[in-house]
């Protein structure tokens, strides 16, 4: 029985990265469950028996790559020298996988409005761990007399998160989205590693 579902768990993850591939090189919208059934020289009908429509498959996908990345920060808590090399790290491991993964997330774009629960669960989970990593920075530095003791650093933290995922570039030319252009991503990493500056600053010298 366990070598079965060994099996179904191998067979699983062919399909979540062969999927993972098509959403990748062509969106969410012009990917079809038959050409992943196609890459996977597998029938229709077996990927529907894992996953019963292309929304579903999405979402694992998802799911996989957003543990892939909380495995990252996980493995990263409390190995900085400062709070600088914590906050530099977060902005450019958010943006590496933004960037890699841009096409991925057409899927956001065409539903931005009416994303579902799931995926919102999952968006909710990553905040959650870049919250953790960068608020144990913070203690870090608190324990180290590097910057003055913080009631609630969670809350700073979080209101600083807030505020980088709230920058943009290019308003006036681009309809009301909350996502941005690709050509836009640097241009707004570059912002966030000027405000983190600012705020990290704030905090030594308050």
């Amino acid at each position: 029985m366990a070598a079965g579902n060994d099996h179904q768990d191998i067979k699983r993850e062919k399909i979540l990265e062969a999927s993972h591939q098509r959403f990748l090189h062509y969106g969410y919208s012009k990917t079809t469950m038959n050409e992943i059934a196609g890459d996977l020289s597998m029938s229709k009908a077996l990927l529907y028996y894992y996953f019963p429509d292309k929304s579903q498959l999405y979402i694992a996908v998802m799911r996989k790559l957003a543990n892939d990345y909380l495995k990252v920060l996980e493995d990263h808590i409390n190995t900085f020298t400062n709070l600088k090399e914590a906050f530099v790290f977060q902005i450019n491991i958010h943006h590496d996988f933004i960037v890699s993964n841009y096409n991925f997330f057409d899927f956001f774009r065409l539903n931005e409005q009416n994303l579902p629960d799931t995926i919102w669960e999952i968006v909710g989970q990553v905040h959650l761990s870049e919250l953790n990593l960068l608020s144990n920075a913070i203690k870090t530095e608190i324990e180290r007399g590097a910057i003055k003791p913080i009631d609630k650093p969670e809350e700073i933290v979080d209101l600083l998160l807030d505020a980088l995922h709230g920058i943009r570039v290019g308003a006036v030319s681009q309809k009301k989205s909350s996502f941005p252009r690709k050509e836009h991503l640097e241009e707004i990493r570059t912002k966030k590693l000027l405000l983190t500056d600012i705020f990290i600053k704030g905090l030594m010298y308050c």
